[in-house]
């Protein structure tokens, strides 16, 4: 593995660290070994009809997971499984039908795979928007904030029994590196009192994810389910391309493959590393630290209150009995 200095030094770089070659210069001292068999375990996949969500369907299936994609589109989702099983040699990869920003499809898609599949070992929360102009979900919120944060908050509390019936069981945040330029505003979660910035409406909304990972992780403490965020660095995949054009121009040439985007994600649900710890942000197969600039810091308060928000805005209101993460089952 290669030194910590080297690999500190790639972070901060950026260029050097969210490449391909920072990943070529990393993974060279990995042990592939390390990814035990995950035969009996189930994968359930946000956002995996291509890109990283794609390739780590993929990653989980050759493993020997049951893999199940989920996508807001049946037939781009219908051809990704297909193209899971054709890769993986495996059958055992399934599809569900769900829309992240529509949060009455959410608790749909929650009650019927808890009750058709009733076990969940790894979740993979991936599934995202970045849109250039502000644009309402079916429920009237800020477009980028349902998709990337309310319908995951969202899945993962009604995914909570699967989760703990399997323990040890684990949750997966896939945020950005471009978190890192911002904070959340708790009094404008849904950039309505202020001229809308697509990216960096999706870089808040990469930072709240970070936020409630945290406090995730605390609630779920004891309880056999871990919770990580992580960032993939620059991968080309067709939502960069189409969501930011002269970047993906400018840097193609850099750019890291989706499955090499996606190996921390796998890497951190089939791992025995990524059920030692619970509440950190990775990439590259390391914990990084959350903030680079002093003017993006939240206290405990503000965490909370994100949290509280959350509960309110999906109707998970502080006094019922399925109000916060850490309830028993």
């Amino acid at each position: 593995m290669i030194g910590s200095l080297v690999d500190t030094v790639l972070d901060r770089t950026v260029l050097g660290g969210y490449t391909q070659a920072g990943y070529r210069i990393r993974s060279s001292g990995w042990d592939q070994a390390e990814l035990p068999s995950m035969e009996g375990k189930v994968v359930l996949v946000t956002g995996a009809t291509s890109g990283l969500g794609l390739a780590s369907a993929e990653g989980f299936a050759c493993l020997g997971a049951s893999v199940h994609l989920l996508a807001r589109n049946a037939t781009r989702g219908e051809r990704a499984s297909a193209q899971v099983r054709a890769n993986s040699h495996s059958s055992d990869v399934h599809f569900g039908l769900c829309d992240l920003s529509d949060l009455s499809a959410v608790r749909h898609f929650a009650e019927s795979f808890s009750a058709d599949v009733q076990r969940l070992d790894v979740l993979v929360n991936n599934a995202g928007a970045l849109v250039a102009e502000r644009t309402l979900s079916v429920d009237g919120f800020e477009l980028t904030f349902a998709t990337n944060v309310l319908g995951p908050f969202l899945l993962t509390k009604l995914l909570c029994p699967p989760l703990r019936a399997s323990a040890p069981a684990r949750v997966i945040n896939v945020s950005s590196g471009g978190m890192y330029t911002q904070r959340v505003h708790l009094a404008d979660l849904q950039s309505a009192d202020t001229q809308y910035d697509g990216p960096t409406a999706y870089a808040r909304t990469k930072r709240a994810q970070v936020m409630l990972t945290e406090v995730a992780a605390e609630r779920l403490a004891g309880g056999g389910v871990v919770v990580h965020a992580m960032h993939p660095g620059w991968v080309d995949t067709p939502g960069l391309e189409s969501s930011l054009p002269h970047f993906y121009r400018a840097t193609k040439w850099l750019l890291r493959t989706p499955q090499q985007g996606a190996d921390t994600i796998v890497w951190l649900g089939s791992s025995p590393t990524g059920a030692r710890s619970s509440g950190g942000f990775w990439h590259d197969r390391r914990q990084r630290p959350t903030h680079r600039l002093p003017r993006t810091k939240e206290t405990f308060a503000d965490r909370e209150a994100l949290w509280g928000q959350c509960e309110r805005l999906t109707g998970l209101d502080a006094g019922t009995p399925t109000s916060h993460f850490d309830d028993q089952p």
